[in-house]
């Protein structure tokens, strides 16, 4: 806030600094780039420096003042200063970066500074994850290496594979992706700097890289893998002679091991350009995950179960089955007009609209609109995608949408896309969490090089309770819970027993799992 906009003391006019209030205070420096605030509680005034259109969230720690008198517990934190409240990081740059640049709008999106558009048109997905991770394109000698590392680290430890085999048949497939990483972490005990030592990472950078290898080389074998037990097939070994996207079609379609199946080239590079286009999205929800995880110096693959696990969620990773779920109520283009006129109403929502980021319209949307092409052209047309082109054109027409900034983005095409080349909804997430398993690891990596060595431990605001003694059960007064906010009101019933007999003695009214009942039957 400056001096012009503090809208409780109009016509203040801030008092001359002098020689000696900018020796008590360096901050009181003023420079052109920089914030003046005044704390009208205390009158006292700092100047803040602006560094890349930003100010540190630290610098309103200078803003103490007392707890008002008579508190005993100072639930506001006065004598450490102001904080920052941000629920949701709406406006909270947790991290400097070098990786990805947005300009919501202006519907741009770069890495490392190039437009998505060339790298979609001229890259593919393995060159895309070196530039990430790395920094720069590789050359000639780099990019052979890199493709060889990572093809050859494709393979699956047996145990590891025993773990993934062992789940269920019906489990979600992003359960077994994050069981399985979760797994990994335990069979690579070298990785591990709980075992070697925390600053493993740091120090050796030759670890660092190996294992960012292995985990961008596992990734595709773990999908196809998860693909597998949803079918119950056998698990096939992967292929190192293949590309990466033709590998995890080969391992997920192939009939039996050693089989000489080759995917369908268009299918491999429309899984190709939707991997680039998914690698990484600056600091999303599961990226942030990555880095707050990594910063307790735990194992990359632990950091990554906990990022796929943000982005198993149906608000992060589940958009693009949502959107398919969508097309699928609205049933036919007549439906249209009809469904638009109940998401105005708040009777329906609207899925693969609008973004966080972008005020403009998703560049990536319109790479995957010509994408969905050439799988049309391998595998039919999704009948889906005349609902989807309707409703999108009369999104773009209907004012109510385009004031509000309601555009399709990267989930709107991308679920036809998928649809399309004959993928389960409840695989989608997958689909994006192997490709973004790339920007998690580049961001995993900035954060070690850069070397700040903090874990991330944000502030709260606490509105509770103030200081109170405590109650002994028989003491404490009975009262009437009428609501779930106020307590449990009742116990998740499963079944509900007292006819079963467990060692000659009845459940009565126990609440058991219905496995439990089969065996307590016997």
């Amino acid at each position: 806030m400056t001096a012009s906009t503090i809208p409780s003391v109009p016509n203040t006019t801030f008092p001359k600094l002098g020689r000696q209030d900018l020796l008590a205070d360096p901050s009181n420096r003023i420079t052109e780039n920089s914030l003046t605030v005044r704390d009208n509680r205390s009158g006292k005034v700092i100047t803040i420096p602006i560094q890349h259109n930003a100010i540190p969230a630290t610098a309103f720690k200078a803003l103490k003042v007392s707890a008002p008198e008579g508190t005993e517990v100072d639930l506001d934190d006065h004598n450490n200063g102001i904080r920052i409240s941000d629920q949701g990081f709406l406006n909270t740059a947790a991290i400097t970066s070098k990786i990805t640049f947005i300009d919501g709008d202006k519907g741009f999106l770069m890495h490392r500074g190039y437009p998505i558009e060339q790298l979609a048109e001229k890259s593919d997905f393995l060159e895309t994850a070196y530039l990430l991770i790395f920094g720069s394109l590789p050359d000639k000698d780099q990019d052979t290496t890199w493709r060889y590392e990572v093809m050859h680290h494709t393979a699956l430890a047996e145990d590891a594979m025993k773990v993934i085999g062992s789940l269920r048949y019906d489990s979600h497939p992003m359960s077994v992706f994050i069981s399985a990483f979760s797994a990994m972490a335990a069979f690579a005990p070298e990785a591990n700097p709980a075992l070697q030592g925390r600053d493993l990472y740091q120090k050796n950078k030759d670890i660092l890289n190996k294992n960012i290898i292995r985990i961008i080389g596992k990734a595709g074998t773990v999908a196809a893998a998860a693909m597998r037990v949803r079918m119950n097939r056998p698990f096939i070994a992967p292929k190192s002679n293949y590309s990466y996207c033709e590998n995890i079609l080969y391992m997920m379609d192939a009939v039996a091991n050693g089989e000489d199946y080759k995917p369908d080239p268009r299918l491999v590079k429309a899984l190709d350009i939707l991997f680039i286009l998914h690698a990484d999205h600056e600091m999303n929800c599961s990226t942030a995950t990555m880095t707050h995880v990594g910063s307790s110096l735990v194992d990359p693959y632990s950091a990554v179960a906990a990022a796929a696990a943000a982005l198993y969620g149906p608000l992060h990773g589940g958009a693009n089955e949502a959107v398919i779920r969508m097309c699928e109520k609205i049933g036919s283009v007549e439906n249209v007009p009809s469904f638009l006129e109940k998401v105005k109403r708040k009777e329906e929502l609207l899925f693969g609209f609008g973004h966080r980021v972008y005020r403009n319209t998703d560049p990536r949307s319109n790479i995957i609109k010509k994408v969905t092409e050439s799988v049309f052209e391998a595998c039919g047309r999704e009948p889906l995608i005349d609902v989807a082109t309707a409703l999108r054109d009369a999104a773009l027409k209907d004012p109510w949408f385009v004031e509000r900034k309601l555009y399709p983005n990267v989930d709107f095409w991308s679920g036809l896309c998928y649809r399309a080349m004959g993928f389960p909804l409840d695989f989608f997430p997958v689909l994006f969490a192997v490709p973004r398993v790339a920007g998690w690891l580049a961001h995993w990596k900035q954060n070690l090089d850069q070397g700040n060595g903090k874990i991330w431990r944000p502030r709260q605001l606490y509105i509770g309770e103030q200081k109170r003694d405590y109650v002994g059960r028989e003491e404490r007064e009975e009262r009437e819970v009428t609501s779930h906010k106020e307590g449990v009101l009742e116990l998740p019933v499963c079944i509900v027993s007292d006819e079963y007999w467990v060692d000659g003695l009845t459940l009565g009214q126990h609440y058991q799992s219905k496995r439990r009942l089969e065996l307590s039957k016997l």
